[in-house]
């Protein structure tokens, strides 16, 4: 870090001196660009009020030319990653003020993996929403989502539980006509995927799994808000604990 200083001798702002960047692969350059800075802006390597250093820098840094360095910071900005003031230089905003799901995705998708606390908030987030989307499900629900519900039941044979259990939520979210919750559980998906397998590891997480997938069928069924509500919930909760104690255990 170092101060500049204007022609008075006062000191106006901190700009990084290096922030140790890595040559990026030739063949998709401003996403490694984009990567590398926003990890370091998640995990506060880069802070808030902090300045880059000189596009020269970086483009030299980064062995890269501006157009690809302007094209990387033009989608960080867009993230809500940074400022880029003109005639100035490109200062970092708070992540925790970003309004792009990109920026959860790469604090999930890092590559030394996702980190507890954030698989932790999100199974928090499923569990508080999801039962109300089943209740919501059993209300709305027409007869080709019974069907489509009954043929994942059926097919348990053929079926992998995970895969069985995101469709059975993808159905449930169908049902409930909530486009904003297909679309979250449709983002999330690579993450269920990822740490779903710690999970139904365990043959009784499996085979509770399989049961939840009978009972909710059954409640949606009978158009039965508030069972539906109830096994939903009561599922969440249980696979929130034991995927915790999973990851944690690993």
């Amino acid at each position: 870090m170092r101060q500049k200083e204007d022609p008075k001798g006062e000191a106006v702002e901190n700009v990084i001196s290096n922030i140790k960047l890595n040559p990026v692969s030739r063949s998709r350059l401003h996403e490694d660009i984009v990567s590398q800075i926003q990890n370091k802006i998640i995990t506060g390597e880069l802070k808030a009020g902090e300045k880059l250093p000189a596009e020269r820098e970086l483009a030299m840094e980064l062995n890269v030319n501006r157009a690809t360095l302007r094209e990387a910071l033009k989608k960080l900005e867009v993230q809500g990653l940074v400022d880029i003031r003109h005639g100035d230089g490109v200062y970092v905003k708070d992540f925790l003020e970003s309004e792009s799901l990109e920026v959860l995705k790469a604090m999930m998708y890092r590559e030394e993996g996702a980190d507890p606390e954030i698989i932790d908030s999100l199974l928090s987030a499923r569990s508080a929403l999801l039962p109300e989307v089943a209740a919501m499900a059993a209300i709305k629900r027409d007869e080709q989502h019974v069907r489509k519900l009954k043929e994942i039941v059926e097919a348990k044979s053929n079926m992998p539980v995970l895969e069985a259990d995101l469709a059975v939520h993808h159905t449930i979210a169908r049902a409930s006509g909530n486009y904003l919750v297909i679309f979250i559980l449709n983002f999330f998906n690579k993450l269920f995927r990822e740490y779903g397998k710690f999970y139904f590891s365990a043959p009784e997480n499996e085979n509770r799994s399989r049961k939840f997938h009978r009972d909710i069928c059954e409640a949606i069924a009978k158009r039965d808000a508030h069972k539906a509500r109830r096994i939903m919930k009561d599922v969440l909760e249980y696979a929130h604990e034991r995927t915790m104690k999973a990851i944690i255990d690993r």
